[in-house]
């Protein structure tokens, strides 16, 4: 990349490119799963 504008519009053009496609998200575990396993990192407001 010649510059950082150059590196900006590129990325700007992936992105868009990437957004455009659009995709689906293969959730491996349910929300109560996640609310389980990730405890430790999000704890309840209600405790």
């Amino acid at each position: 990349m010649p510059d950082y504008e150059a590196l900006e519009n590129e990325v700007h053009a992936w992105q868009q490119r990437h957004n455009a496609k659009g995709g689906k998200i293969d959730w491996r575990f349910t929300t109560e799963d996640a609310r389980i396993k990730l405890k430790r990192l999000y704890p309840s407001l209600e405790e």
